[in-house]
Order: structure tokens, then sequence, then C-alpha cells
């Protein structure tokens, strides 16, 4: 497998993760919605700060920490 596939991939999908433009779903964190568009699911999680959430979604879509 070429070396700069995966972190060509890691790096689109973390511009994918900041592009505004198309979310289905509302996540709320704490007391603060992560996103909130048009949205077919909704997801609770009031015992985690915002924050906290950003760098677990950075990890899964990039495998970045911060």
């Amino acid at each position: 497998m070429d070396d700069k596939l995966l972190p060509k991939l890691s790096q689109n999908l973390l511009e994918i993760l900041n592009d505004d433009e198309y979310y289905d779903i509302k996540i709320e964190v704490g007391n603060d919605p992560y996103k909130n568009d048009v949205t077919l699911s909704f997801i609770k999680l009031p015992n985690i700060s915002p924050e906290i959430f950003q760098i677990i979604l950075r990890y899964i879509y990039g495998g970045k920490l911060l």
C-alpha cells in the first residue's frame, strides 16, 4: 500500500469533519449543540464536554488527538 495513502485519507476525513455543509445528525454534548442543521438523528451526551467530544471526533476521523 502506498505510504502516502493513509495520511492523505486522514487529512481528507478531517476536512469533511470541519466542513459545515453536509450534516444530517445533531449531537448535543454538555449543554451545547455540536451541529444544528436539518437533522435526521439526534444523540444527547450530557456527561461529556464539547471540547472532549471534538477531540474524540478528530481521532475517529483523522487519527489525531489534537
